[in-house]
C-alpha cells in the first residue's frame, strides 16, 4: 500500500516555506515506534493530545472568572481552540507547517491548574521548587498521561509547549506563532468576558489601542496576523510589528489593571488560595490518601512533586468538590426506628 503521509511531504516540500519544519525531518521520539503509513509525526502527536485526559479536562477549567455561570464565558478549552485558530492562521499566511503548530497550541495549557492563572501563582508559592504550567504541560504530556507513560510526542512539539510564554523562545516557527497566538487570544478574548461581565464597557478600551487594533475582538485579531506576516514573510522570524506590538502591550497593561488585579479577581483569588493550601498541606501529610495514580509518583519524585501533579491537574468543579469532601462536615442522616 503507498505511504499516504509521502503525499503530505511531497506538498509540504514544494509549498512550505524555508524556514518551516518540515514533518519528514521530525526528530525522533525518546521511544522507538512503528510508523504510521498516514500520518506524519506531527498529526499523531495532536491527534494524542486531543485524545489524552487531560485536554477534556480543559472545559471544566477558568481562563479568567471562577466557575462562571454563564455558557459563554471562556474557558481553558475554548481558550486552547481560540489559540490553535490564531495560531494556523498565522502559519498559513507565512507557509509553516499547520500541523506542528496546531499539535503545540492544543498541547500549550495542559498543565494548567484549576483557577486560572490565580491558581498558578498559589502553587508557585506552595511547591518547595516553584511551579510554571507550562514546564508543567510538558511534565503532563511526558510523565503524567498514561498512568506514567506519557504521550512520547515529538522533542518540537514539546520543545513548542515549553517555550509559548512570552519570556521563552520556541526553537521553531511553528513554537512562535503559538506564543503570540496566546497573548493575542487571552488578551482578546478576556476583554469580551470582562464586558460580558460588567467590569468593563467597550468604551474603557483607551483610545491609543482601539485607534491602532480596532474595536472589535474580530478587528484586534485581523490586525495582529496581518502584523505578523507583514513583519515576518519571508524572515527567520515570526513576530509582530512594532507599533501594533506597542499597542498590544498597552492592553495587556490595561487588563492587568482593570481585570487579572482588579478587587473582584483578588477577592476570588484569595478564597482560591486558601483551598488550595489547605489541599496542598493535607496531602502532603497524607500522602497516603493521594489517588493511586498520583500516590505513585511521590516514589520516584517526592510527594511534593506528586501533590503539585494532582492539585494542578484538578477542574475547578473538582477542586471545590475535594475541599468540601475533606473539610466541610456532612449532615448526618438519622433513621427512623420503629
Amino acid at each position: 500500500m503507498e505511504d499516504l503521509k509521502e503525499r503530505t511531504y511531497k506538498i509540504e516540500n514544494a509549498f512550505l516555506s524555508p524556514y518551516a519544519c518540515k514533518s519528514q525531518n521530525a526528530k525522533p521520539r525518546d521511544r522507538q515506534e512503528e510508523p504510521c503509513c498516514m500520518r506524519t509525526e506531527f498529526q499523531r502527536d495532536r491527534d494524542r493530545i486531543i485524545y489524552c485526559k487531560a485536554f477534556r479536562r480543559l472545559k471544566n477549567k477558568t481562563q479568567v472568572f471562577f466557575s462562571p455561570e454563564g455558557d459563554h464565558y471562556i474557558t481553558r478549552l475554548t481558550h486552547t481552540l481560540d489559540v490553535a485558530q490564531i495560531a494556523r492562521s498565522i502559519a498559513r499566511t507565512l507557509a509553516l507547517n499547520e500541523d506542528l503548530t496546531e499539535a503545540i497550541a492544543l498541547g500549550h495549557d495542559l498543565g494548567h491548574t484549576p483557577f486560572g492563572h490565580s491558581g498558578e501563582r498559589i502553587l508557585n508559592k506552595l511547591a518547595p521548587g516553584g511551579f510554571k504550567h507550562n514546564e508543567q504541560s510538558v511534565r503532563v504530556v511526558e510523565v503524567l498521561e498514561k498512568d506514567g507513560g506519557g504521550l512520547n510526542l515529538t522533542p518540537e512539539v514539546r520543545d513548542g509547549i515549553l517555550n509559548h510564554p512570552k519570556s521563552y523562545t520556541a526553537s521553531t516557527l511553528e513554537g512562535q506563532c503559538v506564543s503570540i497566538a496566546d497573548r493575542v487570544a487571552y488578551i482578546n478574548h478576556d476583554l469580551e468576558d470582562a464586558i460580558r461581565a460588567g467590569i468593563l464597557r467597550a468604551d474603557d478600551v483607551p483610545k491609543s489601542v482601539t485607534s491602532v487594533l480596532g474595536n472589535s475582538s474580530r478587528e484586534r485579531i485581523n490586525t495582529a496576523v496581518l502584523s505578523v506576516y507583514r513583519n515576518s514573510v519571508g524572515k527567520n522570524q515570526v513576530k509582530m510589528s512594532g507599533r501594533e506590538e506597542e499597542a498590544s502591550e498597552k492592553l495587556r497593561a490595561f487588563m492587568f489593571e482593570r481585570v487579572y488585579l482588579s478587587q473582584t479577581a483578588k477577592g476570588e483569588e484569595q478564597k482560591a488560595e486558601r483551598m488550595l493550601t489547605a489541599m496542598y498541606e493535607y496531602f502532603i501529610k497524607n500522602a497516603d490518601k493521594l489517588p493511586q495514580t498520583y500516590f505513585q509518583l511521590t516514589e520516584k519524585y517526592g510527594a511534593e512533586q506528586a501533590v503539585c501533579d494532582y492539585l494542578s491537574s484538578m477542574t475547578d468543579r473538582y477542586a471545590l468538590y475535594t475541599f468540601n469532601s475533606l473539610f466541610v462536615p456532612r449532615g448526618w442522616q438519622f433513621i427512623d426506628e420503629e
